[in-house]
């Protein structure tokens, strides 16, 4: 379904800086004052001194009902919170990697079924983590098949962050996995490094989608952020978003924070899996969380996904590309509630696609999203989702280092928003 953006109050709104809507709320099936949660929650933590400030855009049917801005972008010299404020993405890239990866599968470089060796020849000989022997030595066993390109983009395939003390995670730390100096040595290190099970039989939040980044690049002949640039950037009017923050742009860096000691927030350099001060281009880009992007250039991205690929007359996939990339690809055996990462966790009603959550059954997964509504988030706590059933696109942005504490405004804000769609058939 194509819909058209309303442009002209998101106008009003990033210039002067006030909270106004683009139609009225109610004309599109919200009620302004149960909109009042949402606002209300938002504003909450700011008082409570849990967040520094946000940026969050609602829209459905491709008109943006609601634009704010809260609190600061700086708690120190308090510069308050504007529209055009720049983000870390971080876990945020992974749904714009997956794109590009769409991209190219619409181009026939690739099929979900493909084995990943079969363009990265460096993985023909992976093994399988098995547990260790007598002697304290790994046991290390064959891939009952190797991990596919499918597996790879659902988070199934074996791989991992190197994110706990596992003896692979342990692995991924010794050898400096995300500190490489480019995603071809990247690929290296992890060709040493046994797969944490067999393919298809787990669910590990994982390096997969930097593998993704370096496939994009061999595929495509460019840079990671070039292509991203070419083929997503440019057609749908993300003029801020890329992988570091030119000098010109600095003033509208967010600060990023952190819980201290006491539970206060503290400015914080970097995070993540992708420590930098994007100051320049990377030479490792990383697809899995290297961006930075303001709310409005990702509700361009997002509402994109939501119009099944096209906005403001700019094609960048096919209705049924959308629909395979956030489409549940985990087999029932893993909507078991075992695996997850912080709050997500793959149940049932709830799975993953090609580099986004899924909600397969809204009423399994106790959520009051429509049917398959896709989604994710970031290490500093922007997040985004989209509704297909009920046409709803939601963007927030803010800059908090959600772990180790899962900090939970991600999924309140979903509770928060469907309590205020009182006429879905608007």
């Amino acid at each position: 379904m194509k819909h058209a953006i309303v442009l002209s109050a998101l106008a009003i709104s990033l210039c002067a800086g006030a909270d106004l809507p683009a139609v009225k709320p109610p004309s599109l099936g919200f009620s302004n004052d149960r909109l009042q949660n949402l606002r209300d929650l938002i504003q909450h933590e700011i008082d409570q001194k849990q967040l520094a400030g946000a940026v969050t855009i609602l829209a459905r049917h491709g008109k943006v009902l609601e634009y704010r801005t809260y609190g600061q972008r700086d708690m120190q010299t308090r510069e308050p919170m504007r529209a055009d404020v720049i983000f870390r993405a971080y876990s945020m890239t992974k749904p714009v990697t997956g794109v590009a990866m769409m991209i190219l599968y619409e181009q026939g470089r690739w099929l979900p079924w493909d084995p990943i060796s079969k363009y990265i020849p460096e993985f023909a000989h992976l093994k399988v983590f098995k547990g260790f022997d007598g002697s304290g030595n790994m046991i290390l066993a064959e891939p009952e098949h190797l991990p596919t390109i499918g597996e790879v983009m659902s988070h199934s395939a074996g791989f991992s962050y190197g994110s706990t003390h596992s003896p692979v995670d342990v692995m991924y730390h010794e050898k400096k996995v995300m500190q490489s100096a480019n995603l071809r040595e990247m690929i290296e290190k992890l060709a040493t490094i046994p797969l944490n099970y067999q393919p298809g039989t787990g669910w590990r939040y994982s390096v997969g989608l930097d593998i993704e980044g370096y496939l994009v690049e061999k595929f495509s002949g460019q840079s990671l952020p070039d292509f991203m640039r070419d083929h997503i950037f440019a057609p749908l009017g993300m003029k801020d978003s890329g992988f570091f923050v030119s000098q010109d742009k600095r003033s509208r860096f967010a600060v990023n924070y952190a819980a201290g000691p006491a539970g206060q927030l503290e400015p914080v350099n970097s995070g993540g899996s992708t420590p930098t001060d994007y100051t320049e281009q990377p030479a490792m880009p990383s697809g899995g969380g290297g961006m930075v992007s303001t709310a409005e250039d990702y509700y361009h991205f997002a509402q994109m996904l939501a119009n099944g690929g096209e906005f403001e007359g700019k094609r960048v996939l096919a209705p049924a590309t959308v629909k395979l990339m956030t489409s549940n690809h985990l087999a029932p055996s893993l909507l078991t509630g075992e695996f997850g990462i912080g709050q997500s966790i793959m149940r049932r009603g709830f799975g993953y696609g090609y580099n986004c959550a899924v909600v397969v059954d809204p009423l399994e997964a106790g959520m009051s999203d429509g049917k398959g509504t896709f989604f994710w988030d970031g290490a500093a706590g922007t997040w985004f989702w989209v509704d297909p059933a009920n046409d709803v696109v939601f963007v927030a942005m803010i800059q908090r280092m959600t772990h180790p504490d899962n900090h939970s405004l991600e999924y309140r804000s979903h509770a928060a928003v469907y309590s205020a769609l009182t006429d879905a058939s608007k």
